[in-house]
């Protein structure tokens, strides 16, 4: 009998060794990607993300599928699209574009795991519970965008030290525009800077928006963080340019459209980070423990062209502290 087993035995493994296991298919992870602007005005920070999860293994066509929408600046499109993405059974949602992205998100599911990239107080605005512990179905990285306003001001202030008058663009629809705004207006009244709101909700506000700034009399130029006009972001530097007004905006984006001065958070590596948070969500991580990341890499920008077109001189010890100059 011992020998009838030996022999059986014997022979399963020799078949084991002709005929392998057939090997289990991989998971193949199906992501959603929402942003409320088009995919040419934020092409680049897209690239960042794509090529972050490439560095972390993951690959389009074999072990994940991307399912990108973008809203391309019709911001009452974003739950439409949403619930486009939570009906696709997607695994992940990352929500680019601001707080409003991620509001729209959040309201569409409380199920589906979401990386979301947003600013202003992520808290008061109802998105998460604490930076610690978001709770719930969301995490994410801020963007500082209230807290850098401040520091704008005052990178004005030292480049033209004599601006007196100074006008301060947002829109008013964006969920963190009056954290924005009190931060700006504390900071230019530190400064004796007078400051004047200016609105817009949309691209048509423009025109008359900067014709009631020159009127003003304003000397400079404060851009809030809004993905509405970060998306518009080339119209606006051009109606600056018009006006013959020094402005400064928060990404870099703004500079190498044209603008003067930018100074924020370095988008491009926090669309990085969004993949590794990604990463982590997709092998079991839950994102209400996850911590709210803050930006870590700050970027100072300086347009030497547009100074000399606009006839004016950046003082040597500002141009000295730029990340960098375009010349």
């Amino acid at each position: 009998m011992s020998k009838k087993i030996f022999s059986l035995a014997l022979t399963i493994l020799l078949s084991a060794a002709v005929y392998p296991a057939v090997a289990q298919p991989k998971k193949v992870f199906r992501i959603g990607f929402l942003s409320s602007t088009s995919l040419d005005q934020s092409s680049h920070t897209y690239a960042a993300f794509l090529q972050s999860l490439r560095n972390l293994g993951y690959v389009e066509g074999q072990n994940i599928v991307i399912e990108s929408r973008w809203a391309e600046g019709k911001t009452d499109r974003l739950a439409e699209l949403a619930a486009e993405l939570a009906r696709l059974n997607v695994d992940l949602i990352v929500s680019g574009g601001g707080t409003v992205t991620a509001l729209a998100v959040k309201s569409i599911t409380e199920t589906i795991p979401v990386v979301f990239i947003a600013g202003g107080d992520l808290v008061k605005v109802g998105l998460i519970a604490s930076l610690g512990r978001p709770g719930g179905n969301l995490t994410g990285l801020s963007l500082l965008t209230v807290e850098l306003n401040a520091k704008r001001v005052e990178l004005l202030k030292e480049a033209f030290p004599k601006v007196r008058r100074a006008a301060a663009l947002g829109n008013p629809a964006n969920p963190a525009y009056t954290s924005q705004l009190k931060e700006t207006q504390a900071a230019a009244k530190a400064l004796a800077i007078q400051l004047q709101v200016l609105e817009a909700r949309g691209p048509n506000d423009f025109e008359s928006v900067f014709s009631t700034m020159t009127e003003r009399g304003a000397g400079a130029l404060l851009v809030s963080t809004d993905p509405m006009l970060y998306a518009e972001r080339k119209k606006i530097v051009d109606l600056a340019a018009k006006s013959r007004v020094p402005a400064i905006y928060e990404f870099k984006e703004y500079v190498e459209a044209g603008g003067l001065m930018s100074y924020g958070t370095n988008i491009i590596d926090v669309y990085q980070r969004a993949a590794v948070y990604a990463d982590k969500i997709l092998k079991g991580a839950k994102p209400g423990e996850l911590p709210v990341q803050q930006p870590t890499n700050f970027e100072f920008f300086i347009n030497l062209k547009t100074a000399k077109t606009l006839g004016l001189t950046i003082p040597p010890n500002v141009l000295m502290r730029a990340d960098k100059v375009i010349k």
